[in-house]
């Protein structure tokens, strides 16, 4: 039943596929074309387009990659010596959904002028992380994010919701499931592991456009994986969006006091094929470590999850985002969230479907802990890397369980509600600008060049880049000038 057409031809998993495999695919289906995909620096898909001369052709192209510039693709390669390989990933190919001629794609890696991988392209830069992480802690990590996004269309009268009552609306009210739907059909197809689509919070009007927020949610993968499907997820939504003539936008601020859009990113780890998250029903050490190194690299992660000044326009009380580093369980207000989990065997299905038999099964590994503060503007390998490698700073950090402990909230208090003010005071706070969050990722510089994932340099150019953003006084500014924040918006509204 697997909607990869690939898997079902090929009657193999993905990581199992061979350049022989495509190549047979390609042959025996008529695949006249071929597209490499690749992310330079900012995260948006590039693309180089191939026409299929012959089967030695193809097996050329899948084997030997090609050439491009990386000085166009990365700020920091010098023109002089910007040649880079570009070399497909097998387990990435997909048969693109948009072609009219049959086309296969295909996510790839760079290597440099000596055939070693390119050190600071930030799909590397993430492979280095998950490697790291599984040789110092024996686990992996794996992840998924949270898609959400504004459709931008023209308003109309019939059916319309309340202002920021959106939430899990049906058609009617609910006017773009069918562009969603269709959406997550695509990615299913591509390779993607959905878990869901709904309407988010968000909606209202104005200026005779309706502003509706959606979200896509995914199934834990590896880390790497899940990397490379958000970014085809990007590609595939504005692509469709394009052809249906709407706009479509991941900006997570689009003006002042209606909702944001965020990429949460859920993690799980895991040990061997099992889940390492719950023992008991509570859980683990080794989670609460991991939960730890988010708390410990709290102030600074927003360097990669929140790169723009638009960022931290979202992320303000009030509005279901972060501002306080905490975790809780099931908490919307704190900056991680255990989610509810399943943590105990249950017979709900026995209870709503009474005809069913009684059996009591184990969905205890479903378990994850979310990070809520970061963004699609976010270079997602960059972002997924640096979750990694703060994980992994708890998990060998002798203090991790007394952070764990002291950054805790309870259930079912709000931070943001003025009679918890005191707790919020006794927290410490996530960065109000991007400047603000250079300053942290300089100070934690160390939890990210550990293991040789990040290196100075890209932290560096990254401390150099956010710095760049004129940010004076910016919430300040904002909020009495929707016009400077529209402006903002329009410069930026294509970014991630």
């Amino acid at each position: 039943m697997n909607p990869n057409p690939l898997v079902q031809y090929l009657r193999k998993l993905p990581h199992e596929f061979t350049r022989e495999d495509l190549v047979r695919y390609c042959r025996e289906t008529g695949v006249r074309y071929l597209n490499f995909h690749y992310c330079g620096w900012g995260g948006r898909l590039k693309t180089l387009n191939f026409v299929i001369l012959d089967e030695d052709h193809l097996r050329t192209v899948l084997e030997a990659g090609e050439r491009v510039d990386g000085s166009s693709l990365f700020p920091f390669v010098e023109a002089g010596r910007s040649d880079l390989y570009v070399v497909p990933r097998y387990h990435t190919a997909f048969l693109n959904p948009f072609s009219q001629e049959p086309t296969l794609d295909v996510l790839c890696a760079f290597f440099d002028r000596e055939g070693k991988p390119f050190a600071s392209s930030p799909q590397h830069i993430l492979h280095k992380a998950s490697e790291a992480f599984k040789e110092r802690t024996g686990l992996r990590m794996e992840t998924m994010g949270e898609l959400e996004y504004y459709i931008v269309a023209p308003a109309e009268e019939l059916y319309q919701v309340a202002d920021q009552r959106g939430y899990h609306e049906s058609e009617p009210f609910n006017k773009f499931t069918q562009f969603r739907v269709e959406a997550m059909g695509m990615l299913a197809k591509c390779g993607a592991r959905i878990k869901y689509g709904h309407s988010e919070v968000g909606n209202f009007t104005a200026s005779g456009r309706v502003f509706e927020q959606n979200e896509i949610e995914f199934l834990p993968v590896d880390i790497e994986d899940a990397a490379d499907q958000l970014v085809i997820a990007k590609w595939i939504m504005r692509q469709l969006a394009y052809t249906y003539g709407l706009e479509l936008t991941f900006a997570p601020k689009i003006t002042v006091g209606k909702a944001g859009s965020g990429m949460h990113v859920h993690c799980r780890l895991m040990r061997g094929d099992g889940s390492a998250m719950l023992r008991d029903g509570q859980l683990t050490d080794e989670a609460r470590r991991a939960i730890a190194g988010w708390m410990m690299a709290g102030t600074s992660l927003p360097a990669f999850g929140n790169p723009h000044p638009l960022s931290f326009m979202r992320l303000v009380p009030h509005q279901e985002a972060p501002t306080s580093l905490c975790w809780s369980f099931s908490n919307r207000s704190a900056l991680v969230r255990v989610p509810l989990g399943w943590t105990v065997p249950l017979d709900m299905a026995h209870t709503a479907n009474p005809a069913e038999k009684p059996s009591l099964l184990d969905f205890s590994g479903k378990q994850t802990f979310e990070w809520r503060a970061s963004d699609a503007f976010a270079d997602t390998y960059l972002l997924m890397a640096a979750l990694c490698c703060a994980a992994r700073h708890g998990l060998e950090n002798p203090e991790a369980l007394e952070v764990a402990r002291r950054t805790f909230v309870e259930l079912g208090v709000n931070i943001h509600d003025h009679s918890n003010q005191q707790i919020q005071e006794s927290l410490e706070q996530l960065p109000a600008s991007c400047a603000e969050a250079a300053d942290e990722l300089e100070k934690d510089r160390a939890i990210y060049t550990a293991g040789d994932v990040f290196s100075d340099s890209i932290i560096d150019y990254t401390v150099r880049y956010l710095k760049s953003f004129d940010e004076n006084c910016l919430r300040q500014c904002m909020a009495g000038n929707d016009e400077a924040l529209r402006q903002m918006v329009r410069d930026s509204i294509n970014n991630g």
